[in-house]
């Protein structure tokens, strides 16, 4: 799961060790606009993504024709036909269309220049006209059954979702439907503020069917309906939505259709009553999702999406019966000449290679390969480009349809390859090609490590049903080694749970590896990863949570990571820490704890966080003497369309424990071994290979008294620019290597006198965003070669008394909190107090 962060406040000022803080990182949130916390969750999950399959869709008047949005545009299509035609053609990406009762009209949402405002199209003229303006996010127009008004969700007002309605005669001067509401409780994920959702109005069209969260500690809210002139809201369903419920009212008034996940790991379709008496009933059944239905005008059919292969289709039901199709995509009309590419990727040898591909056509647009997947990236740089970045991972060769023109192509394949761009013009009237060969980057001295990526969740509620064959491509694509599946909850759910095993997946190949892992979730001390259990999941899987059977602050991170040691596995923070509000901000997470008793094995110093931050605190546990192996893990939920990287954006490399065993338990094996051995590097671009006196990273050292001269040796490559290249040493930057003229590549060598015991790493990093890596700026640092000068170890008072400090915040919220029994309180309180004694004896 994506993180929950705090940066630890201690009685000053938040210090950095050596890492001067980047300029001001030029990334930035996609929809930035929006003031709800945790973007990652509703951007995926409630905002419309570019996805090559369908994503919404909306019923004609009389039934026998189906509007939808695809691939960023609008087409029309007869229910029973195979023939689509395009309606809409940009600029920008639209989504959500629904059709006036006349039937002249489509209104819909346009994602344009990082703002989704509203627009209708007039079907007989092909006239657009936007409605909405200022640079909101404006989302789920709904006509009301007369046609005079429609109803929508906009951030217009507050900066949060809330549903406006407006008349579509004369002005458009849309009116709030409800008052702003504070909550009375805590939010976990979202606002204080209630938010409201995904629009519906009743068949007399006097009322709204909606979601909202009165009072929800976790969700994005329940079914409500309330009368459009006023009044008190009347719950229909109460239950965690997932932002994804999106009902709709049959036009009889009796019947409600919404998607939900109760019980289960997917969403499928729900009926109920408007009134919300009697039991809700299934309507659909499958380990994949269905969503976004809408029923018929008769009543007798409802049209959803399903991902049940992979991507979005829609399907129409029969009711009663039961009877499905899947509306096929057989012939498109499209409004402007194409052109078909085959595009192809090689290697060295000439031989097709998989790889990520972004193509943008001619109309300013991203286009992916037949059969791929469209991903977005999280954040991006608004200098740079209008919108966010789109990609998809390519099976080493692939066709695309795109406008005639001139087209941008952009290929990556992992840390090793140098990024590849080109120009191909498109013509409508012959078949296009063209064949993009990589070039090798690797460093010779990291001949034999082994790529990783320690946390990447396979299924974590997004628009894609992944697989694991699917998860194989994709980290084939990003050419990485090795994926830990980091099985976790999302809410109620554990989506990947029945894929547990404690032997690799049996889609693993000879280049990649899929193994399953474990985040376990306890926000209050801090996430933890898991890897290589060699029995069980550790269940119920997180703790501390508000308001729920689970809200025991037992088991904190240390029992966990006991229970985890017992299966052999190893234990590592995730997602540690980014910048909280200034100048003080709590913080409960409990690495201190971990560290002082021997209850982590790595940490990620670059993942879905700030590398500079992490890595500071990470700086001050070296310092003390603890041993932690440097991670790179990506927090990809791998079926996002928008996300935080691909899989591998960060990353482990790792040399294996040498063996004999080369089946994929034996591989696994040794590369969990080799971390453990702290033999290993994180990145998220550059390459780095550092001795010491020969050793490598993870290796120790012993001087005799006084100490002595160690040499060293660095090397840096990098699929992006970087700016510094450093040896550090205790913290503190001792050596610098000059990058080449790019800042793509450095090597050097010297020496160290070194006279008291501690350690000594190579970093890479720079001060600002590049293209190259779709992160807020390159970071990479080897884990440290430890040094005993007279088989004394480490020492920092200063270190010391900060950790002390933030126990003392620790300690004061721990022993407040609330726990089952005295024997739970007990062993955590005792856990603080043991790593207290083991910080004060460092003083």
């Amino acid at each position: 799961m994506s993180r929950l962060n705090f940066a630890p406040a201690l009685a000053g000022a938040f210090l950095l060790l050596a890492l001067p803080t980047p300029a001001t990182a030029q990334r930035e949130a996609v929809l930035k606009q929006v003031d709800v916390p945790h973007n990652y969750y509703w951007r995926e999950m409630y905002v419309p993504q570019l996805t090559m399959g369908p994503s919404s869709l909306a019923w004609s008047p009389d039934g026998k024709e189906l509007v939808y949005s695809m691939g960023g545009s609008l087409w029309r299509q007869e229910a029973g036909s195979g023939i689509a035609e395009q309606i809409t053609a940009g600029p920008g990406y639209d989504y959500q269309p629904d059709w006036s009762p006349d039937g002249r009209t489509i209104v819909f949402a346009r994602y344009r220049k990082d703002a989704i405002e509203l627009w209708t199209l007039d079907l007989s003229s092909g006239v657009q006209q936007q409605l909405t303006s200022g640079g909101a996010v404006n989302l789920e127009p709904r006509f009301s059954p007369d046609g005079s008004k429609i109803a929508f969700v906009s951030t217009k007002a507050t900066r949060r979702f809330r549903i406006f309605t407006a008349s579509m005669s004369g002005p458009f001067e849309p009116v709030q439907f409800s008052p702003e509401r504070k909550s009375g409780i805590s939010r976990y994920y979202y606002s204080a503020f209630d938010h409201e959702l995904s629009p519906a109005w009743s068949p007399d069209g006097k009322e709204l069917l909606y979601l909202t969260n009165p009072e929800d500690y976790y969700g994005s809210g329940s079914l409500w309906r309330r009368a459009v002139a006023g009044g008190d809201p009347v719950l229909v369903r109460e239950e965690e939505t997932s932002w994804r419920a999106r009902p709709d009212w049959a036009k009889d008034g009796k019947r409600i259709v919404w998607a939900s996940y109760a019980g289960r790991q997917w969403h499928q379709l729900w009926l109920t009553t408007p009134g919300g008496k009697g039991d809700p009933l299934p309507l659909t059944f499958g380990e994949f999702d269905a969503t976004s239905a809408r029923w018929s005008p008769d009543g007798r059919h409802v049209a959803y999406i399903s991902n049940e292969h992979g991507d979005g289709e829609i399907r129409v039901m029969d009711l009663p019966g039961g009877a499905t199709r899947t509306l096929a995509f057989e012939a498109a009309d499209y409004l402007q000449p194409m052109g078909a590419l085959d595009l192809t990727v090689t290697g060295p040898d000439g031989s097709p290679v998989p790889a990520r591909v972004s193509v943008i056509g001619s109309d300013g647009r991203a286009y992916g390969a037949e059969g791929s997947w469209m991903h977005a990236n999280e954040t991006f740089d608004r200098k740079d480009i209008p919108e966010e970045e789109h990609y998809f991972h390519l099976a080493g060769s692939g066709t695309l349809v795109l406008p005639a023109g001139e087209a941008e192509v952009t290929v990556w394949r992992g840390l090793e390859n140098r990024v590849e761009h080109r120009k191909v013009t498109i013509s409508a009237t012959r078949q296009n090609s063209l064949t993009v060969p990589l070039t090798s980057i690797a460093l010779p001295a990291l001949k034999g490590w082994v790529s990783g990526d320690v946390h990447v969740h396979m299924n974590y509620g997004g628009n894609y049903r992944n697989t694991p064959e699917r998860m194989i491509a994709q980290a084939r694509a990003e050419d990485l080694d090795v994926v830990f599946n980091t099985i976790v909850n999302k809410e109620e759910r554990v989506p990947d749970v029945a894929t547990f095993s404690p032997q690799p997946d049996p889609a693993s190949t000879a280049d990649a590896l899929l193994v399953p892992a474990q985040e376990y979730h306890t926000s209050y001390w801090g996430h933890l990863g898991v890897i290589g259990l060699s029995d069980h999941l550790l269940l119920p899987g997180f703790s501390a949570y508000a308001n729920t059977g689970l809200a025991s602050l037992y088991p904190d991170n240390i029992a966990v990571a006991r229970l985890a040691h017992e299966q052999g596995a190893l234990v590592g923070y995730v997602h540690p820490f980014d910048p909280g509000p200034a100048p003080n901000t709590y913080s409960t997470h409990a690495v201190p704890v971990s560290a002082a008793l021997g209850a982590m094995d790595y940490y990620e110093t670059v993942g879905f966080s700030d590398q500079i931050i992490s890595s500071d605190i990470w700086y001050r546990l070296l310092n003390l003497g603890f041993r932690i192996a440097a991670a790179g893990g990506t927090d990809a939920m791998a079926n996002y369309a928008s996300l935080h990287g691909p899989v591998g954006l960060a990353r482990t490399y790792v040399l294996p424990k040498t063996g004999s065993d080369t089946s994929p338990a034996g591989r696994r094996d040794a590369w969990i071994e080799g971390l453990r051995a702290g033999h290993s590097f994180a990145t998220n671009g550059p390459l780095l290979a550092f001795t010491l006196d020969g050793k490598l990273p993870g290796d120790s050292i012993a001087l005799p008294k006084g100490g002595g001269t160690l040499r060293w040796d660095a090397q840096m490559a990098s699929i992006a620019g970087v700016d510094h290249v450093e040896v550090v040493q205790n913290g503190k930057v001792v050596a610098t290597l000059k990058p080449g003229a790019d800042g793509r590549a450095a090597s050097g060598s010297g020496s160290l006198k070194i006279a008291t015991s501690g350690w000594v790493l190579l970093r890479a990093w720079t001060s600002d965003d590049r293209p190259e890596v779709l992160d807020m700026y390159p970071y990479a640092t080897t884990t440290p070669v430890y040094v005993t000068v007279e088989g004394a170890p480490p020492r920092s008072p200063e270190d010391a008394r900060y950790m002390l400090d933030w126990l003392d915040l620790i300690e004061k919220s721990a022993g407040a909190g609330e726990y089952n029994d005295d024997a739970e309180r007990a062993e955590v309180m005792g856990n603080i107090a043991r790593a207290r004694a083991v910080f004060e004896g460092m003083r």
